[in-house]
């Protein structure tokens, strides 16, 4: 069983990382929430249990709000128990799950209910759900958003399963038109189909042929026609997986003029380049795709600059089978990467090389994925009131990515040897240690959550 809360706690680090900055401090948890963040060596009053955690930095919880757990319908794919115990390795205690790739996907409230009933006793993050918008719901839309879901998901272009369709134009404005009516947030796989279908598609091993058959235009078109939309309705839109820097200034620009828009990118977009990717590694396919170093270069420019929100996985899992590594056939295989449990040292390292912080990691993958699903009250930050959600992080420590040793059902990743910086020493969920050193603590402990009222 997970370690239990008996009464107060005291966890002390010299380095906690709070939203004013790294320092030396001790946090005070009552109940499942942090009540007090103290001074390093503030006393402690009888009957509080202390832990202290020397020089490992004290994060909060990460929060990660694309998660594609296909569960149910293709648990061979990946389920509600093997994705959130990867993500409590990895220092994730709060995700939001995407609302296809299951058999039924989140289109209905009535599939919403399927959805919380297959993950209700099985989850070790707390564990909220994304709507989607397909073909037909509007009129589900409002419904599913009084049940509490996040937001809605939507493609542009074929989204790979079948009971998940995309929007056209007229079914991407008739969608944005009501969620305005209750401010609800559409969430956007944005890419052209037009441009898609015009590109070169070559089946075979060479990454250079599927890296040519989704350029970046195909981002850029989409974003445009989005922003546009939005601009003109006053809705809410959130960019999905934001690859090709090249919509930056479209971005830019629309916030300046006032546009409600926010974007995400990916570790895989900031830690991977086209360069490096081998014919056939298969593994390393999604879309839209990793690109080249120059473009990963204003990736992260932006990312420091405020212009991208927030960095989260989509982690998109499929069997070894789908990958099609025995071929390498990169127009065969399915796209996606399995990065759950590695998001954080893999950013880490990269961030580490290019002068950033942990104070911009968590603000990257903590505040700014928890704003965006409006969790910002009590999830993101090491602060009075929040949820006592921590990750403990050994920050100078190394390790080698063996597939096998991660916790997501199947063993394919992009990662596979790779030596990155950052070894996650444990994961707190609201006072409790739900994960130490990649085994997970006991028996699931996490809640099913929900949009708060008000909020996103």
């Amino acid at each position: 069983m997970a370690e239990p809360v008996q009464g107060r706690q005291l966890v002390r680090s010299t380095r906690v990382v709070t939203p004013d900055g790294e320092r030396p401090a001790a946090i005070a948890v009552t109940g499942g929430t942090i009540s007090a963040v103290l001074p390093y060596d503030a006393p402690v009053p009888t009957g509080v249990r202390r832990t202290d955690l020397g020089h490992d930095v004290l994060l909060p919880g990460l929060v990660d709000t694309h998660v594609h757990i296909n569960d149910p319908g293709r648990t061979e794919w990946e389920g509600f128990a093997t994705a959130t115990a990867a993500a409590v390795a990895g220092g994730i205690t709060t995700l939001v799950d995407m609302p296809l790739n299951s058999v039924p996907p989140t289109t209905s409230t009535a599939h919403l209910a399927v959805k919380r009933d297959t993950a209700r006793g099985r989850v070790h993050t707390d564990t909220g759900f994304w709507g989607g918008a397909v073909p037909g719901n509007t009129g589900e839309l409002r419904p599913l958003h009084d049940a509490g879901v996040f937001g809605f998901k939507c493609f542009l272009l074929d989204s790979g399963v079948e009971e998940f369709p995309p929007l056209g134009p007229a079914e991407l404005e008739a969608a944005l038109a009501e969620t305005v009516r209750f401010d609800g947030l559409l969430i956007v796989h944005a890419e052209d189909p037009a441009v898609i279908d015009g590109a070169p598609r070559r089946p075979g091993r060479r990454y250079a042929d599927f890296l040519a058959s989704r350029p970046p235009v195909a981002e850029e078109r989409a974003i445009a026609a989005v922003i546009a939309l939005a601009g003109r309705l006053g809705a809410r839109v959130h960019i999905l997986h934001l690859s090709s820097a090249g919509a930056l200034p479209l971005l830019a620009a629309a916030r300046r003029e006032g546009v409600r828009i926010t974007v995400e990118t990916c570790p895989h977009f900031l830690t991977l380049t086209a360069e490096e990717v081998p014919d056939g590694a298969t593994e390393f396919k999604c879309c839209p795709p990793i690109r080249e170093a120059a473009n990963q270069d204003l990736l992260w420019r932006a990312l420091a600059d405020g212009l991208i929100d927030c960095v989260v996985s989509d982690h998109s899992p499929s069997t070894v089978e789908l990958k099609h590594r025995d071929t390498g056939d990169f127009a065969a295989a399915w796209g996606g990467i399995s990065s759950l449990q590695l998001g954080l040292p893999a950013v880490w390292t990269e961030a580490r090389r290019r002068g950033h912080t942990l104070a911009d990691v968590a603000r990257w993958m903590s505040a700014g994925p928890a704003r965006l699903a409006g969790l910002d009250a009590v999830k993101g930050a090491i602060a009075e009131g929040f949820d006592a959600d921590f990750t403990v992080l050994a920050p100078e420590e190394t390790f080698t990515v063996d597939p096998a040793r991660l916790r997501h059902r199947n063993p394919v990743t992009a990662y596979a040897g790779r030596t990155l910086s950052g070894v996650v020493r444990a994961t707190w969920l609201r006072g409790r240690v739900v994960a130490r050193d990649g085994a997970v603590a006991g028996d699931p402990t996490g809640r099913l959550i929900e949009r708060p009222a008000g909020g996103n």
